[in-house]
């Protein structure tokens, strides 16, 4: 654990320090080197499932995939910021690096914690720096407003978890996930725990975010700079994920007959929000509303509380955090060139960026889940779960898989094909750190079909 958290916090000081013409080099060259010794997480030594190198800190099979994912993606995000941080004074360029080294710090340590109170300080951390980018590096206006909406949503639904902790705290006298999931002390069964088990899990189900508490997510994914969006959407929704993950064996009793309206409300998300896709201009706002459909499969996964469920729920999660965070990547290439994000307005870029074209198909397939890529695998899984758990989800899920196809045709269509306006025929080439980008992306999406364990190792 140590071996990637403390290159992580010396990232800090050499930030700083180093000089300005250095500074995108060794931050970029830095983060590398801990995403790439991150990939030694997934070599298991452990036979109880935990790897942990002091009492608060492990790793396990479920967290480990999200691990990787964030070290991964901290290179990737100072490599698509460069062109647009560039211009400003060199303290906040400063500040901008700092502040996404800060998030992967928080990050690892609320994938890593043992204990729950732990993950749900590092959890609510993870809020301040999100917010500072949004608000300050944002490009619009409105990105005042998409803030306050993003610590609002998050922080009333955390609130009573909190208390809900604080509950669990006094009944059991432990917090630590160690200890808690073997424990048969809680019985539950009056009005007072069912509200405790909704506490527990609403924080949760805000941040992933579940249709109907999502309304923060578009505004934030939209106003945020690109770096904002890939962190947002590839590893901040999936916190929610994981949260709910731990949380559902501690809460096994009464969940089954407690979950239903939220599985009800996920499903029905994922057509809602597939619809609202096809009718969207903004091109950054298609794939916000992306992430609440796939996110919505993913919480009715979890939901159903099978091995299938679950282990469906980690592979569209580290599937979609690539997929998403790749086209927000792309969509930023468009937006640089041709500042504008209405898709009509930058239409027919085929003719213009043709190799650009080359990556907006494969994130789109990937995002529309192509076989054999790991977004249909987790995709079948969950919907295979909720078939066995009841024959009637197939109408919702199946409908919900025609229309993410449609939406991802309908967005690979608008801004590629069709004739190229006159206002964007002298636009620069695509650069070769892009290319680097979207590799990094698609890369690891391709090769996990040849390694699906990796994500799902710890059901097994």
């Amino acid at each position: 654990m140590l071996k990637v958290l403390a290159p992580t916090i010396m990232l800090f000081p050499m930030i700083w320090l180093t000089s300005p013409k250095w500074l995108w080099t060794t931050s970029t060259v830095n983060s590398f080197v801990i995403a790439l010794i991150s990939l030694t997480w997934f070599k298991w030594t452990s036979d109880t499932g935990w790897n942990a190198s002091n009492t608060y800190l492990a790793t396990d099979p479920l967290s480990t995939p999200l691990l990787v994912l964030t070290c991964w993606l901290l290179p990737l995000m100072i490599l698509a910021s460069q062109n647009h941080i560039n211009s400003e004074p060199l303290n906040r360029q400063r500040m901008y690096i700092t502040l996404l080294a800060s998030l992967q710090t928080f990050l690892i340590l609320a994938f890593s914690a043992t204990e729950i109170i732990m993950f749900y300080i590092m959890f609510e951390a993870t809020l301040i720096p999100t917010l500072i980018i949004i608000t300050r590096w944002g490009n619009q206006a409105e990105r005042l407003n998409a803030g306050t909406y993003f610590l609002f949503y998050t922080l009333a639904g955390s609130l009573p978890l909190l208390v809900a902790l604080l509950l669990l705290q006094q009944s059991t006298g432990t917090l630590s996930m160690l200890v808690i999931q073997h424990s048969e002390l809680i019985q539950l069964s009056s009005w007072g725990h069912m509200i405790w088990w909704a506490g527990c899990l609403i924080a949760f189900l805000v941040k992933m975010p579940l249709y109907g508490m999502h309304l923060w997510l578009p505004k934030a994914h939209v106003e945020a700079p690109v770096a904002g969006s890939m962190i947002l959407a590839a590893v901040l929704l999936k916190l929610g994920g994981y949260g709910m993950m731990r949380m559902m064996i501690v809460l096994d009793p009464l969940s089954k007959q407690l979950a239903y309206p939220f599985i009800i409300l996920a499903l029905w998300g994922i057509i809602m929000t597939g619809l609202v896709c096809l009718r969207q201009t903004d091109l950054k706002s298609v794939i916000a509303y992306s992430s609440v459909g796939h996110m919505g499969l993913v919480a009715g996964g979890i939901l159903i509380q099978t091995p299938w469920g679950f282990t469906g729920a980690i592979i569209l999660m580290i599937a979609h955090g690539l997929t998403s965070s790749a086209l927000f990547c792309l969509a930023n290439t468009s937006y640089e060139r041709t500042h504008s994000r209405t898709m009509i307005l930058a239409r027919g870029l085929q003719m213009v960026l043709p190799l650009a074209t080359v990556w907006w198909f494969i994130a789109n397939l990937a995002n529309l889940a192509l076989p054999p890529l790991p977004n249909l695998m987790g995709e079948l899984m969950i919907i295979t779960a909720l078939f066995n758990w009841s024959p009637w989800t197939i109408i919702l899920t199946g409908a919900g898989t025609l229309i993410t196809a449609n939406y991802s045709l309908y967005m690979f269509l608008t801004s590629q094909r069709g004739p190229t306006p006159e206002h964007i025929t002298n636009i620069l080439p695509s650069h070769t750190r892009e290319h680097l980008l979207m590799t990094l992306h698609l890369l690891p999406v391709i090769l996990l079909v040849a390694k699906p364990e990796l994500m799902w190792g710890w059901c097994y």
